[in-house]
């Protein structure tokens, strides 16, 4: 069973950035398309960013579009979400997940979730 960790949250300051990080062990990612969601406090989980499996091909929310770029190293068995240009709004705890089947877009279709980490942003 693939088993994901999040690493790479913490403190900055607006206009800042961070690099997340989503490793695997216990199988490999290489055949998963894989995704990234965040909660902030109060709020549902909502969608950031997803990369596929075919062809790596990539998709963003509106609201981290020009600012966050997801990626993918299949030999080290990671993931990464590079994020420029972060604004308060950005605080939350970020997720990243391995896609079963279903929409692209909602949670539901994520079957393997790491623990989360924080980024908060202060402004």
């Amino acid at each position: 069973q693939v088993q994901l960790v999040e690493s790479g949250g913490g403190w900055v300051q607006t206009g800042g950035s961070l690099r997340l990080s989503c490793a695997a062990s216990g199988g490999t990612l290489r055949t998963y398309t894989m995704g990234w969601f965040r909660q902030a406090p109060g709020k549902e989980r909502e969608f950031v960013a997803a990369i596929r499996w075919i062809g790596g091909t990539t998709d963003y929310a509106d609201s981290v579009k020009g600012r966050f770029t997801i990626s993918r190293d299949n030999a080290k068995n990671t993931v990464y979400l590079q994020m420029n240009s972060l604004k308060p709004e950005d605080t939350a705890v970020y997720d990243c997940a391995a896609k079963g089947s279903g929409d692209i877009y909602s949670e539901s279709a994520y079957v393997i979730w790491g623990q989360g980490t924080q980024v908060t942003v202060s402004s």
